[in-house]
């Protein structure tokens, strides 16, 4: 795990250059700024010094004190063990998003944690080489997170290929979506699976016991293929926008640090949409 947390680190320092804090306005102590009244305002938010410096009446506003946390998981199941030779594995590209995202956040001052990695949710740098040591040991036989119950109002960060049948996937959404959790799926794949470019005669091997299959030319087959994973892709967005979460495509032979400013950024955004990034 060290050469993967520190690619992580490097990954994360990136982008840290370029992304605003999570500052937020909630009940506490600190100043955050002075915004005009308006109707429905309460006067005693009034910043009646900083009104009577001209025409126009300001509300004093202050910053959330309260840390967030973030549940992260990736699905560590022998699908995930593949990669092509134009990028690592997608595990590895797996766990060093989810540990820069995780150094992001402790940097932020937000307090992380591994679904089923059985510590409790942490701030500060130590935190970091506790989820790397538990990455390291960590599996997911099929593929999907454990459904644990997480504390309401939390933000939960999935890392996987996410081609379990869509029935589970929806499952697994539904169960946290219901419990008021805000979600995140971010879908990684090797580019061989996003456009398989193969030719000729090849035969493809499982890597979760499905067996092999001879296909004596892969052209044929390229369409129907392509289809099919659109298809799934487009079923995994709906499900995420139904249940009000985001839903992105990272591919390996993208840089890793455009897939992870985009999630920072849709991490506490009131707004989620679904939508699909570095998959091209």
């Amino acid at each position: 795990m060290p050469p993967l947390l520190v690619a992580a680190e490097r990954v994360a320092a990136t982008v840290a250059q370029g992304v605003h804090g999570r500052r937020r306005v909630g009940p506490g102590d600190s100043f955050w700024q002075f915004r005009p009244y308006q109707p429905g305002d309460s006067a005693h938010r009034i910043d009646w010094r900083q009104t009577a410096k001209g025409q126009a009446v300001f509300i004093r506003e202050h910053e959330w004190d309260a840390a967030q946390t973030v549940w992260l998981w990736r699905d560590g199941s022998p699908s995930m063990e593949y990669g092509s030779a134009s990028g690592a594995s997608k595990r590895d590209r797996a766990e060093i998003l989810l540990l820069a995202l995780a150094s992001l956040l402790t940097r932020a001052g937000e307090r992380v944690a591994l679904v089923g990695g059985g510590d409790p949710p942490t701030a500060g740098r130590v935190s970091l080489s506790r989820i790397a040591m538990t990455l390291g040991t960590g599996k997911s036989p099929n593929g999907l997170p454990p459904m644990l119950d997480l504390p309401r109002s939390a933000e939960l960060v999935l890392f996987g290929d996410f081609l379990s049948p869509l029935e589970e996937m929806d499952r697994v959404v539904r169960f946290f979506a219901q419990r008021a959790v805000r979600g995140h799926l971010l879908q990684v794949l090797d580019p061989t699976e996003v456009r398989l470019p193969f030719s000729g005669r090849v035969r493809f091997f499982g890597l979760e016991a499905e067996g092999e299959t001879l296909v004596p030319r892969v052209e044929g087959v390229r369409t129907a293929y392509l289809e099919r994973l659109a298809a799934h892709q487009r079923g995994l967005a709906a499900l995420a926008r139904a249940a009000g979460w985001t839903y992105a495509v990272h591919a390996t032979d993208r840089p890793p640090q455009t897939a992870l400013l985009s999630l920072f950024n849709a991490l506490g955004s009131p707004q989620h949409s679904s939508r699909r990034a570095g998959a091209r």
